[in-house]
């Protein structure tokens, strides 16, 4: 069967939660392109940014910020568990990249550790 791209998914625990803001995040992500050598086109965000109080979210589960980078072959996602100090990444492309400078630069970049990785081949 033919390959028509992968993608990586990262479960990073006990991050430091300074690393969840949006500009710590876009720098992310305009350095991790540049790790993996992917183009980086519009940027997206999903969070509490300007929201009034009471309609900001309060669980464990749900306080955060999503955030997609779309790549000229597809796009990165994130979400951080703000109170949980986890962070959910997924890199989707279907041009290749390297899984390992991935991993390491996510796991370096938020100052946590990996409990959970797989790559998915997309077929």
């Amino acid at each position: 069967m033919t390959s028509y791209g992968k993608e990586l998914i990262i479960d990073l625990h006990n991050c430091d939660s300074s690393t969840f803001t949006r500009k710590s995040i876009r720098k992310y992500f305009k350095l991790l392109c540049e790790q993996i050598n992917m183009e980086p086109e519009k940027l997206c965000w999903w969070d509490d940014f300007g929201l009034e109080p009471e309609f900001q979210q309060t669980e464990a589960h749900t306080k955060g910020t999503t955030a997609v980078q779309f790549i000229l072959t597809s796009n990165i996602t994130i979400h951080t568990l703000d109170l949980l100090k986890n962070v959910y990444i997924n890199i989707f492309s279907c041009k290749e990249f390297d899984a390992d400078i991935a991993l390491k630069f996510s796991e370096d970049w938020f100052k946590g550790t990996i409990v959970n990785s797989q790559i998915i081949e997309r077929i």
